[in-house]
């Protein structure tokens, strides 16, 4: 067998699981270019642009951690078949929509699909990768295509609305997630369930599910000056379902979460630095894509190309995180990449929202982006192996909370005081977390050195 054909197989079901989590996530941000179209085809107002904007993001996020136990129950590749035959069949559908509860179902569907299928994904990736060097590289590759696919959503979603319609956002999913059931079903191995005894905890995803779509729903809410009494109790019914949340991982037999994962340093701060990555570079995204169409006039296609750089780099950062991590680690690394992200909000600050400015401090946005990504889920997943399928979970939905919860409060002081200050708010909470991150990094080498000297 010649290398290179070795070289093919061993990528093979790397390749194809970068790209479920490219699709998956892509469907979060390439439906939003689209929901003007939407509105106008259907006859809608401008009321219904929040829940067309939050109904995938609040199921994907709030299933993201029962997929993954779903996965350790069942065996992660049949559960990422299944995500895969509903996210294609329910897009199929979607396009046939008339109504807005129709849209709207569709959306929930499709995001709960997702949601099955991610966790699973990333799952399967860490088995397929055993030694160090390939695993930095299939995470890199990983991560490049989520963040890459949030970015390039903007494009996506334009394009097939000027070329065709705003129902081709649906259809194109489904020949795309039967090609990846195929793709899953030749070349990714399917290794056996990593608990099957394990019971799934309904009232404890219940809860979960509920505070999250409450705090995404609240986020989304709080862009409207109007809503704020209706954010604040949605904002309220999601820290009561999450304190229920706890408490019922503390009292279940079998919980959700299991409690090495609450004990579990690395995935606690690889979570954190999903949550800021996206909260300081979707948001500043989605403001730039604003900005482009209500302030300078350009159409959703020219203002999704205007974020090209973007999408570039972010592969081109997350390609460069893996030698990096070898060298440095993934605290250190993902330090640096927050400061890169906090420098390109510095220069939308400072270009004054003018397009240049724009298209080059998104695309320094992009590299942080990439390295970032990389660097906490590889933080965040290196935990025991029965704790790998919830940590994909965790890490997911705490990237997907970053995106809501930052869109919504970035968008919020850009009404308020403009877009500038908004950028210059997401550069302050980057920088503070890359000195955090940094400081994580030392404490944890003065902690190693201590342990080395003891055992001396």
């Amino acid at each position: 067998m010649a290398p290179s054909y070795r070289r093919a197989v061993r990528r093979a079901p790397v390749t194809v699981l970068c790209a479920v989590q490219f699709v998956d996530v892509l469907g979060v941000t390439s439906a939003t270019t689209a929901i003007p179209a939407v509105l106008a085809g259907l006859g809608l107002d401008a009321h219904a642009a929040g829940p067309l904007a939050t109904a995938y993001a609040m199921f994907f996020g709030g299933l993201l951690v029962v997929g993954a136990r779903l996965g350790d129950r069942y065996g992660h590749r049949r559960v990422l078949s299944a995500g895969l035959v509903g996210f294609a069949a329910v897009s199929l559908v979607g396009g046939l929509a008339g109504s807005l509860e129709q849209v709207l179902a569709a959306r929930a569907l499709q995001g709960a699909a997702a949601a099955l299928s991610v966790p699973s994904a990333l799952r399967l990736l860490l088995h397929a990768t055993d030694e160090d060097d390939a695993r930095r590289t299939a995470l890199a590759a990983w991560s490049a295509a989520g963040a890459a696919a949030g970015a390039a959503g903007f494009v996506v979603g334009g394009a097939l609305v000027e070329l065709l319609d705003w129902r081709a956002v649906f259809w194109v999913n489904a020949p795309v997630g039967a090609l990846l059931l195929v793709g899953v079903l030749l070349v990714v191995p399917a290794p056996a369930p990593d608990d099957p005894t394990t019971r799934l905890d309904l009232p404890g995803g219940a809860l979960l599910v509920a505070s999250v779509m409450c705090v995404v729903a609240a986020a989304a809410a709080v862009e409207q000056r109007a809503a704020a009494g209706r954010a604040g109790l949605l904002l309220l019914a999601g820290v009561a379902a999450a304190a229920g949340f706890v408490r019922r991982m503390r009292r279940a037999a079998a919980p959700l979460v299991p409690p090495q994962a609450w004990r579990s340093v690395r995935l606690r701060d690889g979570t954190v630095l999903s949550f800021v990555n996206t909260a300081t570079t979707s948001a500043s995204a989605v403001l730039a894509t604003l900005h482009l169409q209500d302030e300078l006039g350009l159409s959703a296609l020219r203002a999704g190309l205007t974020l090209l750089g973007l999408s570039a780099l972010v592969v081109v950062g997350s390609a460069a995180s893996a030698p990096l991590l070898a060298r440095w680690g993934p605290r250190s690394v993902a330090a640096a990449g927050l400061a890169v992200v906090a420098g390109g909000n510095v220069v939308l600050v400072l270009a004054g929202a003018a397009w240049a400015g724009i298209a080059l401090g998104t695309a320094v946005v992009g590299l942080g982006l990439g390295l970032t990504s990389v660097a906490a889920t590889s933080l965040g997943t290196d935990v025991q192996d029965e704790l790998a399928g919830s940590a994909s979970g965790i890490l997911n939905t705490g990237a997907q909370l970053g995106t809501a919860v930052g869109t919504a409060v970035l968008v919020m002081l850009a009404g308020l005081a403009s877009v500038t200050w908004a950028w210059a708010v997401a550069a302050l909470l980057a920088a503070a977390t890359a000195v955090w991150s940094w400081h994580g990094r030392r404490k944890g080498e003065e902690l190693a050195g201590s342990a080395t000297a003891a055992a001396g």
